[in-house]
């Protein structure tokens, strides 16, 4: 797969670094490639559920950024992306001392991009399967409000 936008490696880092929440979550960039991104996250106890696992709602939010950013890699440099939908399975407790997360492209259209997501706990050495996310992601193009730096208009990233 090509990367359409020859800018799209630093709109993609921009539109990451605008997301507060990947800020508050502590999700960086660990790979870019066309119709790939990777992310990685240290594991937080102010982020588990009641048993002591990364709770589901982080994994699903950063492996859904994987996929949406994977997305992106590939549309037209006038395009941003949203998410249309996603399911997501979790076949391990998510634990670990850190987490990464892979977007795919699966086939990338002009509108709707399918993606496949994988999130893994990394402890001791040993990478565990935890979620798998199916997604799709829409290309938005001349929306008014709608950036790499900002969603709502006035939203100070």
């Amino acid at each position: 797969m090509d990367v359409l936008d020859p800018d799209a490696i630093a709109r993609l880092r921009a539109g990451f670094e605008a997301q507060a929440v990947m800020r508050t979550l502590g999700a960086e960039i660990d790979e870019i490639r066309a119709g790939r991104v990777v992310l990685t996250m240290p594991f937080r106890t102010d982020l588990t559920q009641q048993h002591g696992f990364m709770h589901a709602g982080i994994i699903t939010t950063v492996l859904d950024s994987a996929c949406g950013f994977a997305a992106f890699t590939l549309m037209d440099e006038g395009a941003e992306v949203l998410t249309a939908e996603f399911k997501s399975s979790f076949v391990a407790p998510a634990r670990g001392n850190t987490f990464r997360f892979e977007g795919d492209v699966i086939k990338s259209g002009r509108t709707l991009t399918f993606t496949e997501g994988m999130a893994f706990g990394i402890a001791d050495g040993q990478d565990t399967l935890v979620a798998t996310m199916s997604a799709t992601m829409m290309a938005v193009r001349n929306r008014p409000g709608v950036n790499a730096l900002h969603v709502i208009p006035g939203l100070q990233p």
